[in-house]
């Protein structure tokens, strides 16, 4: 029986791994459950899984969580200290779902278990890349990737040739704006922003999709999980989301990965890798689709992926400067405090301000993750006055 722990259980990724957990019944038991502050979603989840712990981030809830896990074995805890805590409890596999930098703590603690960890939080990578990777190794750890677009080219690099990998693709669904003019894009509303044409997401992530910013994070993710120069890792605009990944070798041979848009396939095959398991996510029928579109992204529309690949090649803290400016950004956009294209207005600005310094621990990612988020919240104030 694989014993199993879910850090972020109550978000996207979270629920679509709770519910492959049902699915695999006996097969495996779970350990803990983290979720941040969907407190009744969270005790659900519990109970339903017969979980042996259930962490709530916000403190506050905890008494809300005991109340509604009373006269059950699962033991209830909450606060920052309290998931770290529960994510370094061994566990088998491990999917690290804690969006943002609140997610790095917890997944190192996972990672220092040197079990499987499945990585669905950008950010570990891309802010915290070295350090992140230093503990993997360290640990002997197996870091296995989540994203769709990861998990096609591991998928697609399944004999294990990676010395013979000319270059990955990593495709973009393009997002609400792949055909709106500037000007459009400059009066966009958080509640058009929020409308993906293929995916059901979050909101951070989703109005990442808008402005491309998590295709540029995934270049970077990329580089860190397979090794590569950012010259080896293109991007192709794929609206129809039926290839989510291609891997072109040395022989001129272009191997993709297909799927219906169901985030339970790369999950399903990171739960039951190196093994397969079967789902109940929809099967691609390609007919339907009749004719597969893709094109190269506007660089001029969507900046990100420029600013992405600069930061990959500064090195240092560039990575962690431009995702906690975008964490700061996306956030002010949501609360109608800036326009659209003010968000890589923001985090270009702040990554010209503050370079890329050196960092070798985690307590240097933290700190420039602080300045960047001060630095990016002060843009905000001005642009917003």
């Amino acid at each position: 029986m694989k014993t199993v722990t879910v850090l972020g259980c109550t978000g996207s990724i979270g629920c679509s791994t709770v519910d492959l957990l049902h699915q695999s019944g006996d097969d495996v038991a779970v350990r803990v459950l983290v979720g941040g502050r969907n407190v009744a979603l969270l005790a659900e989840q519990a109970k339903a899984l017969r979980a042996e712990q259930a962490v709530i981030a916000d403190a506050a809830l905890l008494p809300e969580l005991k109340s509604l896990l009373a006269g059950t074995d699962v033991k209830a805890s909450g606060g920052r200290a309290a998931v770290i805590e529960a994510a370094g409890v061994p566990a088998d596999w491990t999917m690290a779902a804690i969006t943002g930098a609140a997610g790095l703590e917890p997944t190192l603690a996972a990672v220092r278990n040197g079990r499987t960890v499945a990585l669905a939080n950008k950010e570990a990578l891309v802010c915290a890349g070295d350090v992140m990777l230093r503990a993997v190794k360290d640990a002997g750890a197996t870091l296995l990737p989540v994203d769709s677009e990861h998990n096609a080219v591991f998928q697609a690099m399944a004999d294990r040739q990676e010395d013979q990998v000319e270059k990955i693709i990593l495709t973009a669904s393009g997002g609400p704006f792949r055909t709106a003019t500037l000007e459009q894009m400059e009066a966009a509303s958080p509640a058009q922003a929020l409308k993906h044409p293929t995916w059901t997401m979050g909101a951070k992530i989703s109005i990442d999709s808008a402005s491309m910013f998590n295709k540029g994070l995934e270049v970077i993710e990329a580089a860190r999980i397979f090794g590569l120069t950012e010259d080896r890792i293109d991007v192709l605009v794929h609206p129809q989301s039926v290839v989510h990944g291609m891997v072109q070798y040395t022989d001129g041979s272009l191997i993709a990965q297909m799927g219906s848009a169901d985030m339970r396939i790369p999950i399903a095959h990171c739960l039951a890798w190196p093994k397969r398991m079967a789902t109940t996510s929809p099967r691609l029928d390609l007919a339907t689709f009749g004719t597969l579109v893709f094109e190269a992204p506007d660089p001029v529309r969507f900046p990100a992926l420029r600013l992405a690949r600069q930061a990959l090649r500064d090195g240092g803290a560039a990575s962690t400067i431009l995702s906690a400016a975008n964490e700061i950004a996306v956030e002010a956009f949501l609360n109608n405090r800036i326009g659209f294209l003010d968000i890589p207005r923001i985090v270009e600005a702040v990554m010209a301000a503050l370079g890329a310094p050196a960092i070798n621990d985690l307590d240097a990612v933290l700190h420039w993750d602080a300045e960047a988020r001060r630095a990016a919240e002060d843009r905000v104030l001005k642009r917003a006055a």
